[in-house]
């Protein structure tokens, strides 16, 4: 039997101080075949002169800064892979990663995606932190039924994932992408994941296949604002979801909800914000915003 190509796409910007860590990882797998794309989203760091030293080992694209969406198209675009794994440059993968995600894809064909938790790894800023307790196995898992109703929490036996978790067929995430990206608040993974529970089935595998590194400059974890920005999130991911997947309506609203509950939190809603909310709002027909209001006082409410 014919082993699929897996693209592994590594995006890049500015952690050039991580970036071998990153692709040795992506090119040390046990897997093959394989190809390596390494978006470098306009680095002003010695991350350029870091890939020219790959030679043709790996596929190197260099683009002005658009943020990690616009990473994500550019590397997909490029891609040939039936197999798709994100990579963000600071992590890295076991060297297993790659063979056991196409082991599970190949024997469950109607997945179209496969997840699994990361390993912690602590930088410079240790901390004591517990390991996640799953509430289920790993397995095949169809939520469409329930993300189309607005439900997700509870469904899947994990509290999800980081960027580098993510693997998609080709199938389905050429269904997804290209994410948008002309924004002033860049969308995250959240898009790709809650699109992919509404869209097809898949597998969750409770296997750490990754490190995901924990460092100062982290994009989101270590943010000190990190209650605005996941409100910010929120809101634009909703409004994107319904834009272009109609079907997932109800979740959309839900998660609008819930970003309106984080600003309530807030001091004061940012200039984006504030915009995005009108913006959903208005498009918003007036029985949704009824079970809106609801939902936002429930999560303002919920412990």
């Amino acid at each position: 039997m014919n082993q699929p190509l897996v693209s592994i796409l590594i995006n890049n910007y500015n952690y050039g101080r991580f970036l071998r860590k990153a692709i040795d990882s992506a090119l040390a797998q046990t897997y093959a075949p394989i190809e390596v794309i390494v978006v470098d989203d306009g680095s002003t760091d010695d991350s350029r002169e870091i890939l020219q030293t790959y030679g043709d080992r790996i596929r190197p694209i260099l683009q002005i800064n658009g943020g990690q969406a616009s990473s994500f198209n550019a590397g997909f675009a490029a891609s040939c892979g039936e197999i798709i794994c994100l990579l963000d440059a600071d992590d890295w993968f076991q060297p297993d990663k790659v063979a056991r995600i196409v082991q599970q894809l190949i024997a469950h064909p109607q997945a179209g995606w496969c997840f699994h938790p990361v390993q912690l790894w602590e930088d410079t800023m240790p901390s004591p932190r517990l390991p996640e307790a799953y509430t289920g196995r790993s397995g095949y898992y169809d939520i469409t039924a329930d993300v189309e109703r607005g439900k997700l929490s509870g469904t899947l036996p994990f509290g999800g994932t980081a960027t580098s978790g993510l693997c998609f067929t080709r199938s389905l995430l050429s269904r997804i992408l290209p994410m948008p990206q002309a924004t002033n608040v860049t969308l995250s993974d959240d898009y790709l994941k809650y699109v992919a529970y509404g869209l097809t089935p898949g597998y969750v595998l409770l296997e750490e296949l990754v490190v995901q590194r924990l460092h100062a400059q982290n994009a989101f974890t270590r943010r000190t604002d990190k209650h605005r920005l996941k409100a910010q999130i929120h809101v634009l991911t909703a409004h994107w979801i319904r834009h272009n997947f109609p079907q997932l309506r109800i979740f959309a609203n839900n998660l609008f909800a819930a970003g309106r509950s984080l600003y309530a939190d807030c001091d004061e809603i940012d200039v984006y914000g504030q915009a995005w909310i009108k913006q959903y709002w208005l498009a918003t027909p007036w029985v949704d915003r009824a079970m809106i209001q609801l939902k936002t006082m429930y999560y303002q409410v919920k412990p």
